[in-house]
Parts: structure tokens; C-alpha cells; sequence
């Protein structure tokens, strides 16, 4: 007979040791392992201290993915998670098995849709073997010689108790734990500090990783060797906060780039690298050929924003071959002005057949330097979202964009600027002439094909901080309403 979620009375029972805390805890070795899951979720969702702490230190599966309990961190709770694998440790041996890996991530989980039951009621003891899901979650976890504890981790300045607790728990046995972070972001966080954090959570693990800092260079070069070590890298932040970092009282020029060097030869080390985005980094300006060379892997996205780029930097993007499988490319902020788009043309070209996103705001292009990636605008026909609001496009070549587009048929998003025959010559906008000429370029497109989501924005006002928007869900800046 297949049981998908416990009889009544298994209910029953759970219910009344539920009811009884003193009950469940001097019967728990009574308790049939099937039924621990299902326990533990109970007295997880009551917060019944104590039963929770000999669940765990009683727990009988491989795994215990208690983060996916968690939908908001509580002290009391992860105090008494703990405080059972420390009881855990101290056991020599097991008498029903060994806790393998304690995950503590926020994320879903198979776990408790296969031991503990879905929703729609999915598990059966008889069933379990004959599952390939149930023998795939559980390979996961072979025999390790120390528990392994999963977990990520957002550091700011004003860390919350609940991480401030498991930090130093987690501290105080880094010699008895295999300690790892899939998922680290560091908010303006002292160098040392995080160098301190990575010697508990060993680099190797993380998977993603965001540095939000004021570091200047030299900090920068005091952490190069620990990002390093980040081999299985996928995704990589950089958003530095400060601005003028070669401006530092008593140090040299020359010591200054051999910092930057040595933090651009990091690179070379990500042989998973697929994501990377960096904000700010104007350290890089000039060095950015020297990233690209030293990827090793080809990237999925690339994200450079609110960057002082250099025509030698915008050259290398038409002749990295690790830019030339992306779906995603931002380019937000980065002045174009008076540089020639020509590589950037070249790199369009080459991703024209695997690009899905393109976001060139505010890069104050011209007519011109439109004119100019024209051609490559058109032939990326996987495009599903492009954004070029705050760019200096005339009524012309946004028109002649529009009519060039019949291949985009996959778009979703579109945001225009709106032309600059909007402004008068003081460069405010005639809010009459904004609307007749955007509802034109609407028609344009229209006879051409039919946009999902269409807009177009002005510049930024000067008074309000705030643009005005025609398209679907348009709006006036507050100047005009």
C-alpha cells in the first residue's frame, strides 16, 4: 500500500507528543525514523526549544536542510539547531546514523518535499527506493569525516544577532566543522575582517560573491590572493564606493599600479567565472584589456556601470573571446560620448546571435555613434529587452531605428529617449511637443510590429530628480503634474 503523508494515526501520535514536549523528548528513540522529518517541521513551526535541539542531536537522515524552514532568521531557533549539532559532535558514535551536511541557506529543498511530504502528498515509504529524486538528493551526501555546515552569508557594519550567534559559533569550531559559503556579500566590511571570515569559510566554496567597499587599492592587493582562491566562481560583484583612489597622500604612482596589477592577474584564477558586473571600479580604467585577457572561462553576462572608460578599453571588447558568447550585456553610466562605438559595433556582431539584453543607458550617445551600431542593433534578433533612455537621439535616427526592427520579434522591453525635439533651447521639455512626437514614433513602430512594452523617457528633470515617461503606464515628472 503507498502512503503518501502519515496515517491518521502516525497524525495522531505526532500530534500528541507535540502537545507533550516532555512527552516527545523521553520517547524520541521510540520514534520511527520516517517520522522525524515531519516531527521536526512541527516542532520547528512551534518553536519548541527543546524537542528541536534532540531532534537534531537524534537526527537520522544524511542531510538536514533547516534554512528552508527559515523564512526569517530567529536566535532562539538557530541557538537550539546548534546547540544539537554541538551535541552531535560530542557523540562518538550514532546509534541510527550521522548527520552529513546541515544546510542553512534560505532555498528550497527536496528534502522535505520527499521525507517530510508535499503539499499535495508525494511520499511513500514504500516508494522511496524506486525514486530517482530520492537517490539523487541522498548521493549527495557521501560519508564525510566532519559535518558539513552550508550557509550564506550578507555582512554588513550592523550585523543582526542571529549571524552575530552563528559567526562565532561557527568560529569557535572551524577546526571540527567543514565550514562553507556558497553565497558571500560584503558590505563596507574592513579588510581585515573579511580575511578573518574567509579563514573560517574557505574560499574554494563560494559560488557568488558581491565586495561593495570603500577599500583602495591597497586593500584591494591585500585581498587579491584570497579572491584567488575562489576557483569555483560563477558569479562575481565589484562595486568599490570610493572614487578617487590614486589620490592617496604619501604613496607612489608606481606602487599604486603594481597594486592594480596584482589584483587584475586574479582573473586568471575564475575557471568558472560566468557572470561578472562591476560598478565604479575606476581603478580598472585603462586595465580592462587586461581582464578580458585574463578570463578564462566565456561569460554569460557583463555588467560595467558608472565607469570612466578609455577608447583602449572600449577597444578590447571586439577582440575578447570571452565576451563573445553573452546573453546579457550593461553598460549603464558609461559616458561614449566622444570615443568611437566602432569596437562596441564589433562586439554587437559577434553576439548578435545569443544577446538577450542590452542596457546602454545614459551613455550619452550621439546621432551619429547611433548611426554607427546600427547595423548591429538589427541583427540581434534574440533580443528580449533594450533600454537606451538618457541618450542624445533626434526624431530622425530614433525613426529609422524603429523601422529597421522587424526581426525583434522576441522583444519584450523596450525604453527609448525621448528625441530632443522635445526641449527648447533652454532644454527644458515642451510637454506638448513630447507627447505629439513620442505617439509618432509609437505609430512608426506599430506599422512596422506590435510592442509588448514600449516607453520613452526624457532626461532627468533638474527640479524633481524625476523623467517624464510616455508609453504604457507613462507618467509626467512631478514638475507636471
Amino acid at each position: 500500500m503507498t502512503v503518501q503523508t502519515p496515517s491518521t494515526l502516525q497524525n495522531l501520535a505526532l500530534q500528541a507528543l507535540l502537545r507533550d514536549e516532555a512527552l516527545a523528548l523521553s520517547c524520541l528513540e521510540e520514534v520511527p525514523f520516517l517520522l522525524f522529518p515531519a516531527l521536526f517541521k512541527e516542532a520547528f513551526a512551534g518553536r519548541l526549544k527543546k524537542l528541536m535541539k534532540a531532534i537534531v542531536a537524534a537526527w537520522t537522515f544524511p542531510c538536514l536542510p533547516v534554512g528552508a524552514l527559515m523564512k526569517s532568521p530567529n536566535l532562539e531557533t538557530l541557538q537550539a539547531v546548534l546547540d544539537g549539532i554541538d551535541m552531535q559532535l560530542t557523540r562518538e558514535s550514532h546509534p541510527r546514523g550521522k548527520l552529513q551536511v546541515l544546510d542553512l541557506r534560505n532555498v528550497h529543498h527536496a528534502f522535505w518535499d520527499i521525507w517530510a511530504g508535499a503539499e499535495d502528498g508525494s511520499c511513500s515509504s514504500e516508494s522511496l527506493n524506486e525514486k530517482p529524486t530520492v537517490v539523487k538528493v541522498l548521493r549527495r551526501y557521501a560519508q564525510r569525516k566532519q559535518l558539513k555546515v552550508v550557509a550564506d552569508l550578507c555582512l554588513r557594519p550592523r550585523r543582526d544577532e542571529t549571524q552575530a550567534y552563528f559567526l562565532k559559533w561557527a568560529q569557535q569550531r572551524k577546526d571540527s566543522l567543514h565550514l562553507c559559503c556558497i553565497n558571500m556579500k560584503i558590505w563596507a566590511m574592513p579588510v581585515d575582517f573579511v580575511l578573518e571570515i574567509l579563514n573560517v569559510f574557505h574560499p574554494e566554496h563560494i559560488e557568488e560573491f558581491e565586495l561593495n567597499t570603500e577599500w583602495n587599492v591597497f586593500n584591494l592587493a591585500r585581498f587579491a590572493p584570497c579572491l584567488g582562491q575562489m576557483r569555483n566562481l560563477r558569479k562575481l560583484l565589484l562595486a568599490p564606493l570610493y572614487k578617487n583612489v590614486f589620490k592617496i597622500a604619501n604613496r607612489t604612482g608606481d606602487r599604486e599600479d603594481k597594486c592594480v596589477k596584482e589584483f587584475v592577474s586574479i582573473f586568471s584564477k575564475f575557471n568558472c567565472l560566468q557572470h561578472l558586473s562591476m560598478q565604479g571600479v575606476h581603478f580598472l580604467t585603462d586595465h580592462m584589456s587586461q581582464v578580458f585577457r585574463c578570463l578564462m572561462t566565456p561569460l554569460e553576462s557583463l555588467s560595467i556601470t558608472h565607469y570612466q572608460i578609455s577608447q583602449s578599453d572600449l577597444d578590447s571588447f571586439s577582440c575578447c573571446q570571452s565576451l563573445f558568447q553573452l546573453k546579457h550585456l550593461e553598460m549603464k553610466g558609461m559616458v561614449l560620448q566622444v570615443l568611437d562605438v566602432m569596437p562596441l559595433r564589433g562586439l554587437l556582431e559577434k553576439v548578435a546571435k545569443t544577446l538577450e539584453t542590452l542596457n546602454l543607458q545614459g551613455c550619452k550617445l550621439k546621432d551619429s555613434q547611433l548611426n554607427a551600431l546600427l547595423p548591429s542593433f538589427i541583427r540581434c534578433s534574440q533580443l528580449t529587452k533594450i533600454n537606451l533612455y538618457n541618450n542624445d537621439f533626434s526624431m530622425p535616427i530614433l525613426k529609422d531605428l524603429l523601422q529597421q526592427t522587424a526581426n525583434w520579434n522576441k522583444m519584450n522591453v523596450e525604453q527609448y529617449p525621448a528625441p530632443l525635439e522635445c526641449y527648447n533651447e533652454l532644454g527644458h521639455v515642451s510637454v506638448e511637443r513630447f507627447a505629439q512626437l513620442c505617439q509618432e514614433l509609437m505609430d512608426t513602430l506599430r506599422a512596422i510590429r506590435q510592442p509588448k512594452s514600449l516607453s520613452f523617457a526624457t532626461r532627468i528633470c533638474h527640479k524633481c530628480g524625476e523623467p517624464c515617461v510616455y508609453g504604457q503606464g507613462g507618467r509626467l515628472c512631478f514638475c507636471w503634474r
